[in-house]
């Protein structure tokens, strides 16, 4: 096969239209993925920007952090207060019931007492049994 200048080639025109719409696809397929590309690398940098900026903190904002979890250790203690406190009063409660309880008896047994004794013994103000 001898290949020259003047060698002629014949092809259907359908065909060579094929051609070209297969390597404008392809040139506009490439040119989307790198747009693609591109974009996301962006986002990707400018989201890295942002984050390495967001994370430096300073000195007043590490003040404020430390004011904000001592506030939080103190609101843990006075919960915690409460809460015992809560604890109390049902145990003062408990406590004045049982006190009324005891005063009451003490009171019985005295009334016990000055009606066995008519007057004599204990309540009668004897200190000794000879009365």
């Amino acid at each position: 096969m001898k290949v020259s200048e003047k060698t002629n080639v014949t092809m259907p025109i359908k065909n060579m239209i094929g051609i070209v719409a297969i390597i404008i696809s392809g040139v506009i397929g490439y040119t989307e993925v790198t747009a693609r590309l591109t974009s996301l690398e962006t986002s990707r940098e400018l989201f890295q920007a942002d984050l390495l900026k967001k994370s430096e903190q300073l000195p007043t904002d590490q003040e404020q952090f430390m004011l904000l979890e001592d506030l939080y250790k103190t609101v843990e203690k006075i919960e915690k207060r409460i809460e015992d406190m809560m604890h109390n009063k049902v145990n003062i409660q408990f406590l004045q019931k049982q006190t009324e309880k005891l005063l009451k008896d003490v009171e019985d047994l005295k009334d016990k007492v000055r009606a066995n004794g008519n007057g004599h013994g204990w309540g009668s103000g004897c200190i000794t049994n000879d009365c």
